[in-house]
């Protein structure tokens, strides 16, 4: 009795979690913000756009096109840093954002980017100045 009033507990339990998150959790589009990077909030975010290598590039073209891929990223206010084709992957593109919009360019990445792209995120922040300034230190410029 004691392990069936356990399991009917437990089982009642995990209902209740999985209605919970599947309706907090659900993600909507956000609402495009119009914060600017500064020094104080700017993050950078290089992200590898993995091209399907099992399709060819025409196909993948299409694809972004019906997806919007290039009317909805980059979103504005967001600023491209550098955007390459790196042969054999695909492209890799460095964003400068505020930190507050991240969710946003990921989401954008999220509709339009998935299927032709597999991606990889790496968010990293300036360092150029800090390190170039331990390296005069260091050289005694």
């Amino acid at each position: 009795m004691r392990s069936i009033r356990l399991t009917l507990t437990m089982m009642a339990w995990l209902v209740g979690a999985c209605a919970l998150t599947s309706t907090t959790m659900a993600q909507t589009a956000p609402s495009p913000g119009n914060a600017a990077p500064t020094a104080d909030n700017a993050v950078l975010l290089t992200v590898f756009f993995k091209h399907d290598q099992s399709r060819p590039l025409n196909e993948l073209n299409a694809q972004l096109a019906k997806q919007n891929f290039y009317k909805a990223f980059p979103p504005a206010g967001v600023e491209v840093v550098s955007w390459y084709v790196m042969m054999g992957i695909g492209q890799v593109i460095t964003l400068r954002l505020p930190a507050s919009r991240l969710r946003e360019v990921n989401r954008i990445i999220e509709d339009t980017a998935w299927g032709p792209y597999r991606t990889e995120f790496y968010p990293t922040y300036d360092y150029k100045a800090v390190g170039m300034g331990e390296h005069d230190k260091a050289t005694g410029n």
